[in-house]
């Protein structure tokens, strides 16, 4: 029992100075994780403002000050008049997909910031140029800052309506091979956001979002198509609606739907195929046939004139 006692004592003697003399990392390794994890709420201050200054200039300085102006100039709720203009301009901001980002609040305050701008840069240039042309710069600088930002959205949206019409058809392409494939219509909605990249994959992660949020299907899609208000995209959303209610094969109405639309953009390109003509005469009557005129005609009239000359 005594050898067992002494053999015990030795034996725990023996590991307390093996795990002193040789502990399981050197004393610059245990160091340096003492450092780490002294430093590591600077390291994550350093990793934060690293990631801020990454950010473009627009979303670092001009956001802030947009959003501040914006909650200090918040549009009074009495008058029905303003509250109406307001609507009408988030509704053209969804349509045109959130330039920048920019909330309807945000967007009056660029409008504001942009009619100052070309009026005090039209008065410049004609003050410069001539002093009684100033009232012209005025008045041109006005209606510059008045129709150029309503110009610039009324622009994106055009363009981003042309786009939902071209990539609309491979967007149903996708959801058909997905649905057909066994995925749920939600599981195929993502991973169209996910493969493709456009308006349509942004208005899908939207919609869903919504619908995680616990809107309804039906809600988040009539609330998609009256966003965009494109005649194609109204036509999926109610023939997807339509499957919802009546329990439909939603892969037999995308293939229908895509077959349609595949239809459509092949007349389309005909119609404007049969345009081409019509609008080239225009460059080559103006442009071309003064210069082929010339080219032919040219030298000849020369060699008439020197032949009359006496």
């Amino acid at each position: 029992m005594q050898m067992l006692l002494l053999f015990m004592a030795v034996s725990f003697v023996v590991v307390f100075l093996v795990l002193l003399l040789f502990p399981s990392g050197s004393k610059v390794d245990i160091k340096g994780r003492l450092e780490a994890l002294e430093e590591t709420p600077e390291l994550l201050v350093a990793k934060e403002a690293e990631k801020e200054l990454d950010k473009p200039f627009f979303d670092r300085v001009i956001r802030p000050l947009l959003s501040s102006a914006a909650g200090k100039d918040k549009e009074k709720k009495d008058g029905k008049g303003a509250s109406q203009k307001t609507a009408n301009l988030r509704k053209m901001l969804a349509q045109a997909g959130y330039p920048g980002g920019l909330t309807a609040a945000e967007f009056v305050i660029v409008q504001r910031l942009f009619f100052i701008a070309s009026l005090f840069g039209c008065a410049s240039m004609t003050f410069i140029l001539s002093k009684g042309l100033l009232p012209l710069g005025l008045l041109v600088g006005a209606m510059i800052g008045i129709v150029g930002p309503n110009f610039f959205v009324k622009r994106r949206i055009a363009n981003r309506l042309h786009d939902i019409q071209r990539q609309l058809p491979d967007v149903l392409d996708l959801l058909t091979v997905a649905v057909e494939a066994g995925l749920g219509f939600d599981a195929a909605c993502d991973k169209v956001v996910e493969k493709m990249k456009g308006p349509i994959p942004d208005e899908f992660s939207l919609t869903l979002r919504q619908m995680r949020m616990g809107q309804s299907r039906r809600d988040a899609f009539k609330a998609m198509g009256e966003r965009v208000e494109h005649p194609d995209m109204k036509a999926f959303v109610s023939a997807i609606i339509q499957a919802d209610q009546l329990g439909v094969s939603l892969g037999h109405v995308l293939r229908i739907q895509s077959e349609q639309l595949r239809d459509k953009r092949r007349q389309r390109a005909e119609e404007a195929a049969a345009q081409a003509p019509v609008k080239m005469m225009i460059p080559l009557v103006l442009f071309i046939f003064p210069n082929v005129g010339l080219v032919i005609g040219g030298p000849a009239l020369f060699q008439i004139l020197d032949a009359v000359a006496p």
